[in-house]
C-alpha cells in the first residue's frame, strides 16, 4: 500500500527508485528519534532536578535526578552527531544514486531522444534539481517518521505523569504536525512549483551569453540579452524570496506553538497541584517535556515548505527520464557479421510533426573498400542518414541491413564498433590532444594516436606545439580552429578498428585545398578495407571517389560512377 501511494507522484518514485537505500534511512530515522527522546529526556529530568532542588532536600535523593540529566545530556550529543553522520552518508549515496541514474537512462535517449533541448537546462536537471532531491529523505520521508514515534512517547509518557496533560500535549502535537504544516506549504506552494523552472530559464540564457557572447555583440543586441537575463534572475530571485519566507514562517510557528505547548500543559498540570492530584514538583518537568516534544514537530514545517520544489525537481527529471527511448536492443540481439556491405532496403523516414518524408524508399549500398561521396542541399537528410547508419533512430519503414542482417538486430554498442561515426559539431573535451583523439579507442597506445593524427593532416601542426599530442584544446576545442576540430575528430575515427567510416562535412571548415587534401586523407582508408561515406555540401575533389551521389527528394541518385581507382 505505501509502495502504490509513493507511486503516485514523481517525488516518490524518486524515494523508491533509492530504496536500495533504505537500510541507512532506517538508521537515520533511529538515530534522530533516539536525539529527539534524549532531548526530552535531558528537559524533563532538568525540569524536575531544578523544581526538587529548589526544596533543599538531602543530596542523595537528588542523585538519580543529576545522573539522568547527565546521561541525557551526553546521550543527545552523541545520537546528534551520529544522526548528523547517517543522514548525511544517506543523503550523498542518494544523489550519487540519482545521478548515476539520470545518466543512465540519458544515454539511450541521445541524441533522437532530446532534441529540441537546451543543454543548459539539461545541466540545470542534472545538477540542481537532482541535489534538491537529497531532500527526498532528510526532509520528505524522515521527519513524520520521527514525529509520529516520539510525539507517541511523549503524550504516553505526559499521560502517565497526569492524564488531562497529555491529552492536552496530544492536542498540541497536532495542531503543530497538520495545522503549521499546511499552512506553511500553502506559502510555499507556489514558489517551490515555479523555482526549478525559473532557474533552467536562467541557466540557458547564462549559457547563451556565454557561448554566443561574440554573435551578440555584433548584433547590437548586448541590452536585450542582459535584461533577458535579468528579468529571469529577478524572477528566481523573487521565489526564492518567497521560499525563505516561508522557511522562518516555519520556524517562527515552530517556536511559537511549543512555547504555547509548554503554557498549555502547565496551565491544565496547575488545578492538579492544587488539588493534591500531581506533586507540584512534577510541574516544570511538564512544561519542559511539552516544550523538548516540539523538535520533532519543527521540522514538518521545514519540510513542507520544501516539498512541492522538491517535487516539481522530480517531475523535471522524469520529464527527460521517461521520454521514449528511441532505439531499443533486442533481449537477445544477433552478432555482429564478419563483412558484408550495408544496404539501405526501401528506406523511409520523417521527424513526427516534419514537413514530409526526408527518405522515401531509398535504395543505396555501401560496399568495404568503397569510398563514397553524399552531397545534396542542407536540411534533406543527409545527416539523418549518418545517424540511422549508426542507429541513433531507427527507419519508419524499410530496413537498414549490415552483411545482410537488419540493424535492428544488432547491439547498438557493437554496431558502432563497427561503424563509426564523425559528425558534423564534433564535441572536444576539456583536456589534451591525445585523450580526445584517444576516445575513439580507449587502449590505443601514444604511437598510434600520433599515427592517427599524422594520418588526418595534422602532423606538422603537432610538431610545432611546445607539448605535442599533450596540448590541450581547452573548453569545447576553443583553442583549436574549425578546421583542427575536424581533422582531430576524423583522426578519433582513424584511431578505431570500425569497418566502415561516416564523415559528416568533414571540410566544413577548410579552404579548398586542404579540404581537397583531408578528402584524400579520408578515401585513402580504403586500401585498408574500410569502407567510406563522406556526407559533404560541396566536394573539392570528386575524383577522388568511387561513386557520388545526390540525396534530394527521399531516394539516392548517382551523379557520378568511378574513381581513379574504378568502381569497387
Amino acid at each position: 500500500m505505501i509502495t502504490a501511494r509513493l507511486q503516485r507522484t514523481p517525488l516518490g518514485r524518486a524515494a523508491l527508485a533509492t530504496r536500495n537505500r533504505w537500510r541507512f534511512f532506517a538508521l537515520s530515522v533511529l538515530l534522530a528519534t533516539g536525539t529527539v527522546l534524549a532531548a526530552v529526556g535531558l528537559l524533563t529530568a532538568s525540569g524536575y532536578l531544578i523544581s526538587r532542588a529548589a526544596q533543599r532536600p538531602e543530596i542523595l535523593s537528588l542523585t538519580v535526578a543529576i545522573v539522568s540529566v547527565r546521561f541525557f545530556g551526553i546521550s543527545r550529543a552523541l545520537l546528534r552527531y551520529g544522526e548528523r553522520l547517517s543522514s548525511h552518508d544517506l543523503a550523498f549515496r542518494t544523489l550519487t544514486d540519482l545521478r548515476g541514474r539520470f545518466f543512465d537512462r540519458l544515454i539511450p535517449l541521445v541524441p533522437a531522444g532530446i532534441d529540441g533541448s537546451r543543454r543548459a537546462d539539461l545541466m540545470s536537471r542534472f545538477v540542481g534539481d537532482v541535489d534538491r532531491l537529497q531532500d527526498v529523505y532528510l526532509r520528505a520521508l524522515s521527519p513524520p517518521l520521527v514525529a509520529i514515534f516520539c510525539s507517541v512517547f511523549c503524550v504516553a509518557l505526559a499521560s502517565v505523569i497526569l492524564p488531562m496533560a497529555g491529552l492536552v500535549l496530544a492536542v498540541m502535537l497536532l495542531l503543530g504536525g497538520i495545522a503549521a504544516p499546511a499552512l506553511t506549504r500553502w506559502a510555499a506552494r507556489h514558489a517551490g512549483r515555479r523555482q526549478a523552472r525559473a532557474r533552467g530559464h536562467l541557466a540557458g540564457d547564462l549559457h547563451e551569453i556565454a557561448f554566443g557572447g561574440a554573435e551578440i555583440a555584433v548584433a547590437g543586441r548586448e541590452e536585450d540579452w542582459l535584461r533577458r537575463a535579468t528579468d529571469d534572475d529577478a524572477e528566481l530571485l523573487s521565489l526564492q524570496l518567497r521560499d525563505a519566507m516561508s522557511g522562518g514562517l516555519a520556524e517562527g510557528l515552530g517556536t511559537l506553538l511549543a512555547v504555547g505547548a509548554a503554557v498549555a500543559v502547565t496551565a491544565a498540570a496547575i488545578p492538579a497541584v492544587h488539588s493534591g492530584e500531581l506533586n507540584g514538583v512534577m510541574l516544570a518537568a511538564l512544561a519542559l517535556l511539552a516544550m523538548a516534544s516540539f523538535e520533532a514537530i519543527t521540522p514538518l514545517s521545514q519540510a513542507a515548505a520544501v516539498i512541492d520544489a522538491t517535487d516539481a525537481a522530480a517531475g523535471r527529471i522524469e520529464e527527460v527520464t521517461e521520454r521514449p527511448v528511441p532505439v531499443i536492443d533486442l533481449d537477445h540481439p544477433r552478432p555482429i557479421p564478419a563483412g558484408g556491405p550495408i544496404r539501405l532496403e526501401k528506406v523511409g523516414f520523417a521527424y513526427p510533426g516534419g514537413d514530409g518524408l526526408l527518405l522515401d524508399r531509398a535504395e543505396l549500398e555501401l560496399a568495404p573498400g568503397e569510398a563514397v561521396a553524399l552531397t545534396g542541399p542542407s536540411g534533406i537528410g543527409k545527416s539523418t542518414l549518418a545517424e540511422l547508419l549508426v542507429r541513433f533512430r531507427d527507419p519508419d519503414e524499410g530496413r537498414i541491413t549490415f552483411g545482410g542482417t537488419d540493424l535492428r538486430d544488432l547491439d547498438q554498442e557493437e554496431l558502432r564498433e563497427a561503424v563509426r561515426l564523425a559528425p558534423q559539431d564534433a564535441y572536444l573535451f576539456n583536456t589534451t590532444i591525445a585523450e580526445n583523439v584517444k576516445l575513439g579507442r580507449p587502449e590505443a597506445d601514444r604511437e598510434r594516436i600520433t599515427e592517427a593524427l599524422a594520418e588526418a593532416g595534422l602532423e606538422d601542426w603537432i610538431n610545432s606545439l611546445p607539448d605535442g599530442i599533450d596540448a590541450t584544446v581547452g573548453e569545447d576545442g576553443a583553442k583549436v580552429s574549425g578546421g583542427q576540430r575536424q581533422r582531430i575528430a576524423a583522426a578519433r575515427a582513424f584511431l578505431s578498428r570500425a569497418r566502415f567510416l561516416i564523415f559528416d562535412e568533414p571540410t566544413a571548415h577548410l579552404d579548398p585545398v586542404g579540404a581537397a587534401a583531408l578528402e584524400r586523407r579520408l578515401v585513402d582508408r580504403r586500401n585498408q578495407g574500410c569502407g567510406i561515406l563522406v556526407i559533404t555540401h560541396t566536394l573539392a575533389d570528386p575524383d577522388a571517389f568511387d561513386r557520388v551521389l545526390e540525396l534530394r527528394d527521399g531516394t539516392f541518385r548517382e551523379i557520378r560512377d568511378g574513381g581513379p581507382g574504378g568502381r569497387r
